[in-house]
């Protein structure tokens, strides 16, 4: 028992110092590149079933997030996809699934006749000409835009193309938001993100050069939109919806992907630069890493779709500083590594990562380090300071670090987000001195004072009464000889009868120290005299040596309690001894009853057939015989049946006395009962008549 309390108390002090790193790490979010967690979650999400996704739309999103991610172990959903790829491309379906078929046939390739290409686009044109509604123009754009890469031998391109652009133009508004037609007032963030892409679309498939003047109102529309991005304290921007019918909302992932596959594609197709403001690229990137892995399938795809339009886009592709560990222990003297990629975990240029300051968070004020370069190690990849300073000591610290591209022609290229702040958390072992329990008088002399090994296993054992005081104290120092608060300082008596007393332990600099007056604690002790197993608990998650200690026990002798002092709690019901296993039952069988011998038993048996024998001799003596049996074929029968039937009912007695209970024999015997009725009745009517009609001769 003792040492299951000691491993409890092991696995208590883990428990207590994880809740303080779990809340740590809620504290800031650690941006991380696109990793093998990712792939794993895909292929958890996106599972087929029979052989094929739930909708097109569904089978593309799967499609395109194996892809972007290089998945190459994917499920084979080829032969039952491209059956519905055909169905919905040979057939008049709405223009939504035209889309997503087309979609999903641009990835698997499937074998789609000429004339099927021909009869979709000429109805795709028809639509396009007719297209009053931003979704119309969107569908049936990239429809044809798809077509145009599925289909080399039909004439795709679109001969009014201003007419068409100044169409989709004609929906925005001033803030650069769009409506998904002329007949709704309300204008959507995401349908702006849906309008850039079909505008994009109509620029790929002109026949001749779009009016400049149009792409710049355009990207004028684009900044506006910026205007109305949302912030988190952590930099990471974002898109949201404010007022927009409920049949037409969408979360601030889809929206917010919805304008990065706008805005990458537009600028894809049309020349000159963007003057977005600031980082937002950068900021757009953070968001996506920062929504860590998502659970739901089209968050998935849109989160690594919108990452991937980041990857390759013509604005400004965002590079992720990111840290393999934040927490580095001195007692190992690890090393400060660094990490930076694109957000899809891409090599990046040729860089040199700087620490701008490092300072600890509770004074930022004071910086440790300034201007330190970290060193390139190429066959890792990582950026590393081999050895901390040794101005550093065990706490938390904040890092600014500041990404300086060799390449100056690239800083229009890439994002590096500036000055990027990251947590780091450094521990070590505490020293642990002049640990020590006393006992004192009221006037605090003393008068059993004990030293305290909180290192090794040794216990003290104490007596005080209730005009005495019981006084711990104890140092913590760093590695570096400064004082250390930790997260937690407990003392814990525990009366024998179970009733336990917590105590924090305050100190100031490096000495912590808890004075116990019991003349003032007998009503909260419940007047309980006995022993009291003292416990220090000294937990942090910086502290690498933080424990849960027996210290040893003191005999407390404590006045009566008067008539109407408060009762100690009742003592808990350890559930291991309710719920856990019982002690073994061992049955003792009554001994079993004196038989009769072996041979008296085989005698009686034999005596049990004599009566049978006696009756076969008696059917002999009295000459029974066969001559008034029926010769005729009917009669004959119900005879035969009639002495079956009662063979039958003797058998059935038989399995009765050896297997069978009574209620089965009793059903079986009703069914018997019925056909022997009637069968003897049958026979015995025709021996009557016989008899009858021979008495009359």
């Amino acid at each position: 028992m003792e040492s299951l309390g000691k491993s409890m108390a092991r696995n208590l002090v883990r428990f207590l110092v994880l809740l303080y790193w779990i809340s740590i790490c809620q504290a800031a979010i650690i941006f991380q590149p696109i990793s093998d967690s990712h792939r794993y979650a895909a292929l958890e999400i996106f599972r087929p079933s029979n052989g094929a996704f739930g909708s097109l739309e569904e089978t593309y999103e799967a499609l395109r997030t194996f892809n972007i991610l290089g998945i190459q172990e994917k499920p084979d959903i080829s032969a039952a996809t491209c059956k519905s790829v055909l169905e919905v491309l040979g057939s008049s379906a709405v223009l939504k699934d035209l889309f997503h078929a087309l979609r999903v046939n641009d990835v698997l390739k499937c074998e789609i006749k000429e004339e099927i290409y021909e009869s979709i686009t000429s109805r795709l044109k028809s639509v396009l000409n007719d297209a009053r509604s931003l979704l119309d123009f969107y569908y049936s754009i990239g429809s044809l835009l798809l077509l145009k890469e599925q289909s080399s031998g039909v004439d795709l391109s679109i001969n009014d193309a201003d007419g068409v652009f100044h169409s989709i133009k004609a929906l925005s508004q001033s803030d650069g938001r769009w409506r998904y037609s002329s007949d709704n007032s309300e204008s959507s963030i995401y349908a702006a993100g849906l309008a850039l892409e079909a505008l994009a679309g109509v620029v790929s498939l002109a026949s001749s050069d779009i009016d400049q003047n149009m792409i710049g109102t355009v990207k004028n529309d684009i900044v506006k939109l910026f205007d109305s991005i949302e912030k988190y304290d952590n930099g990471a921007l974002y898109f949201e919806e404010k007022v927009v019918d409920a049949n037409e909302h969408h979360g601030p992932l889809a929206t917010t992907s919805s304008v990065v596959r706008g805005l990458t594609t537009f600028t894809a197709v049309t020349s000159g630069s963007l003057n977005l403001p600031g980082n937002s690229i950068f900021g757009l990137a953070k968001f996506f890493l920062g929504i860590g892995i998502p659970g739901d399938a089209n968050d998935l795809f849109n989160q690594i779709d919108s990452l991937a339009c980041l990857e390759t886009n013509r604005v400004s592709i965002p590079l992720i500083l990111s840290l393999p560990a934040t927490v580095l222990s001195l007692t190992k003297e690890d090393q400060l590594k660094v990490r930076v990629n694109t957000v899809l975990g891409s090599v990046a240029p040729q860089l040199t990562v700087k620490i701008v300051r490092a300072f600890l968070s509770a004074s930022k004020g004071t910086s440790i380090i300034k201007g330190q370069e970290l060193k390139f190690d190429p066959q890792t990849g990582l950026h590393v300071l081999d050895v901390l300073p040794n101005a550093y000591d065990v706490g938390n610290y904040v890092f600014v670090f500041e990404i300086v591209l060799h390449d100056s022609e690239q800083k229009d290229t890439y994002a590096t987000g500036g000055q990027i702040q990251e947590p780091i958390y450094i521990t070590g072992v505490v020293k642990i001195e002049k640990a020590e329990i006393a006992v004192l008088d009221s006037d605090l002399g003393s008068t059993e004072t004990k030293k305290l090994d909180l290192v090794g296993g040794s216990v003290v054992s104490l007596s005080a009464n209730h005009l005495q005081k019981l006084r711990l104290s104890f140092q913590l120092a760093t590695p570096q000889g400064n004082g250390f608060k930790p997260h937690q300082a407990f003392l814990k008596l525990r009366h024998e009868s179970g009733v336990e007393h917590i105590f924090v332990v305050e100190g100031s600099g490096k000495k912590f120290e808890k004075i116990l007056d019991f003349l003032g604690l007998v009503e909260k002790f419940f007047y309980l005299s006995g022993r009291y197993d003292i416990q220090l608990t000294v937990g942090d998650a910086l502290m690498e040596n933080s424990f849960i200690k027996a210290i040893g026990h003191v005999d407390l002798d404590l006045p009566e309690a008067p008539e109407k002092a408060p009762r100690p709690p009742l003592r808990p019901v350890d559930p291991y001894t309710r719920y856990g296993p019982k002690a073994e039952i061992t049955h003792i069988f009554r001994a079993p009853e004196k038989r009769p011998a072996k041979e008296l038993s085989l005698a009686f048996l034999g005596l049990t057939f004599l009566p049978s024998l006696g009756f076969l001799i008696g059917l002999f003596r009295l000459g029974v015989n066969l001559k008034n049996f029926p010769t005729s074929t009917l009669p004959a029968t119900f005879a035969i049946l009639f002495h079956l039937s009662i063979g039958a009912v003797i058998l059935l007695y038989t399995f009765f006395w050896l297997k069978l209970d009574l209620f089965t024999t009793l059903k079986a015997l009703g069914i018997l009962g019925v056909f022997l009725v009637f069968v003897g009745h049958r026979t015995l009517s025709h021996l009557a008549s016989t008899s009858a009609k021979l008495k009359s001769a």
